[in-house]
């Protein structure tokens, strides 16, 4: 086949010599002709849609190189990766041994086997989503959901949404539109993805008071806050920093207190939080949702996806009056959530009430002993150390490893890696295991790659051991 050659910074580019007067993008090849290269290198086993766009994505990038006088590649061989990705499944299994359990680029919690059946089953079939069996007539679809996370918390009532910001963004429309809502200038924090606290507050179409300065707020400061104007005191988690030093926050009774002196709505955005007391396990007191919600808040909104180790989800738990107000605007059907998280948060919710942690992945990777893991990275270590690439040192140490999802911030848990040092490089063997199938991510630290075992799933150590056997590096 008519390969078209990689070319470098300068070069003229294609098939025939191009003049110095001509736009060297004259040089690449048309749509029509890659597409017919990529046919004939994939043996015909792509789909034609794939092909093209990956055609056109991949002579676009090439334009854009041009004009930056950066050197092109093989051009077949990047269309064809691209139209390889472009037909696998999205989102795809990966392996996490990063440690991190909640790591939002990966997912956050993941599902236990039996959630995803309750999951399969809401999808594959009919169901009684609406509908009361016992009379035939139109039903609740949070009621039982509702009565689970009510006996779970302590709260009066419950109301799900697709996500906390969502949730929040209800109660913030229902309590306070057009009005003022309190919150520190030391939690106007930014989350993932670049958005802000204060611009949701903007898009609730409420008016932002801020309080306090950036390391200090004092009741006093809200207190002085406080007109006819104001709808709701806000409380936001700093759920991704922490602050240290010479610094003061009201605490969430003492706002409950002021809210209630004068008449004035809590809602606190917790951001992640878990119905199971982990405190004497080391847990920072603030992510326990029942002791929350006993301050007298009004709305505590949490997310299902992190700490409560369910799906993506945004719950908000609180008085059954303030709940109910929530739940009764309209604005509560366009962030619903549909069957499939539904039937998820309903398998979840009868799990923690049974108290069968060790079926909820998140759970039992947050609770992992020290003894557990350090005897599975051990027996990780013996697996991987006759199929390593040569030069390669294997080894066990501890770890460290952050919550993540953006939970607990300056918070980690002290688990066991397996180290791998030597050559290749650490970034190297990085990238050449988020290239194997599936793909295995790791941290790097040090110059070495660490494998942490608390995060690793059933048949985990299988992918990795083959994946770092199958690596061949010159």
């Amino acid at each position: 086949m008519d390969r078209i050659p990689p070319v470098k910074n300068g070069s003229r580019i294609g098939r025939e010599s191009a003049s110095p007067e001509q736009d060297p993008r004259r040089g690449l090849p048309s749509v029509d002709r890659l597409m017919r290269d990529l046919v004939a290198v994939s043996a015909k086993t792509l789909p034609q849609w794939a092909i093209a766009e990956a055609a056109r994505a991949a002579l676009a990038e090439a334009r854009r190189r041009v004009e930056s006088s950066k050197p092109i590649g093989d051009l077949v061989a990047e269309a064809l990766s691209g139209a390889h990705r472009l037909t696998r499944s999205h989102p795809t299994r990966v392996v996490n041994a990063t440690g991190v359990v909640l790591h939002t680029n990966l997912g956050r919690s993941v599902l236990g086997d039996a959630a995803g059946e309750a999951v399969r089953a809401a999808a594959a079939h009919y169901s009684d989503l609406e509908l009361a069996l016992e009379t035939g007539e139109r039903g609740d679809r949070l009621a039982d959901l509702e009565t689970k996370l009510r006996l779970l918390s302590g709260a009066g009532a419950a109301v799900v949404a697709n996500n906390c910001a969502a949730a929040v963004l209800l109660a913030l429309d229902t309590f306070a539109r057009g009005r003022e809502v309190i919150v520190s200038r030391g939690e106007l924090i930014e989350i993932g993805g670049s958005f802000r606290v204060p611009e949701i507050l903007g898009r609730a179409g409420v008016r932002l008071v801020e309080v306090g300065t950036t390391n200090r707020t004092h009741a006093r400061d809200y207190e002085a806050a406080i007109t006819p104007a104001t709808g709701l005191l806000l409380k936001v988690h700093r759920s991704n920093f922490e602050q240290r030093g010479f610094v003061a926050e009201v605490a969430l009774e003492e706002l409950v207190a002021i809210g209630k002196r004068r008449s004035v709505p809590v809602v606190e955005d917790l951001g992640s939080g878990t119905v199971v007391d982990l405190r004497a396990r080391g847990f920072p007191a603030e992510s326990f949702v029942p002791a929350r919600l006993a301050t007298g808040a009004d709305v505590v909104c949490f997310s299902g996806d992190k700490l409560l180790g369910g799906p993506q989800a945004g719950i908000a738990l609180g008085s059954r009056e303030a709940v109910l107000a929530m739940r009764s605007n309209p604005l509560a059907r366009a962030l619903r959530v549909d069957k499939l998280t539904l039937a998820a948060l309903d398998w979840l919710a009868t799990a923690l009430l049974d108290e069968r942690y060790d079926e909820i992945p998140t759970l039992r990777m947050l609770l992992a002993g020290a003894a557990e893991l350090e005897a599975r990275a051990h027996a990780l270590a013996a697996r991987l150390a006759p199929v390593a690439p040569r030069g390669l040192r294997v080894s066990v140490e501890p770890s460290d490893a952050p919550v993540g999802g953006g939970s607990l911030p300056g918070f980690t848990l002290p688990s066991f890696a397996v180290a791998l040092d030597g050559a290749p490089s650490a970034s190297q063997l990085a990238h050449a295991l988020r290239s194997a199938s599936p793909a295995v991510l790791a941290r790097t630290q040090d110059e070495r790659l660490l494998l942490d075992v608390r995060t690793l799933l059933a048949d985990d150590e299988t992918h990795i051991a083959s994946a770092l056997g199958a690596l061949r590096f010159s």
